[in-house]
């Protein structure tokens, strides 16, 4: 099985795995998106670090049921051969209804099939009130013309 686009990216092809991925991490779907890591895949993700698929489900199983109306934008920031460097913010509110919206970088790694081998994240977050909220568009995908982390000066 391979997961196309395929590495090693140019700059085209960076751009839709990246918008791939971003639209599989808004569906909320821990087993769709696990299934576009390598079984044994590496992750990192602010003090956590664990390895494998069932691991993954079980982490964004976690973050999802706590991190309510999920909003997410990814934006390639570099690329070589197999590896990219995206940014991102996100927007989500907790179960008391307050409002965080949360910064960062990832480095991803990608097996010749195309599934990610490595994932380290890097991620800061804030309150913000829910009026100051810039991520808004029906569930689940970012819509073609809703602006981008540069349009939105993030």
């Amino acid at each position: 099985m391979t997961r196309p686009p395929l590495p090693p990216f140019d700059e085209p092809l960076a751009s839709q795995k990246v918008r791939l991925a971003e639209d599989g991490w808004n569906s909320r779907n821990p087993e769709k998106v696990a299934a576009a890591y390598t079984p044994d895949c590496q992750w990192r993700n602010r003090a956590e670090i664990f390895q494998g698929r069932d691991k993954i489900v079980e982490f964004l199983t976690r973050k999802w049921a706590r991190e309510l109306d999920y909003r997410l934008i990814k934006e390639l920031w570099a690329f070589h051969g197999n590896r990219i460097a995206v940014r991102f913010a996100y927007e989500y509110h907790d179960d008391s209804g307050t409002w965080f919206r949360a910064y960062g970088n990832e480095n991803w790694e990608f097996a010749e099939d195309g599934l990610m081998q490595r994932r380290i994240a890097s991620i800061n977050e804030h309150p913000i009130t829910e009026s100051r909220r810039l991520l808004r568009w029906t569930f689940p995908a970012r819509p073609d013309d809703h602006p981008g982390l540069t349009e939105l000066n993030l």
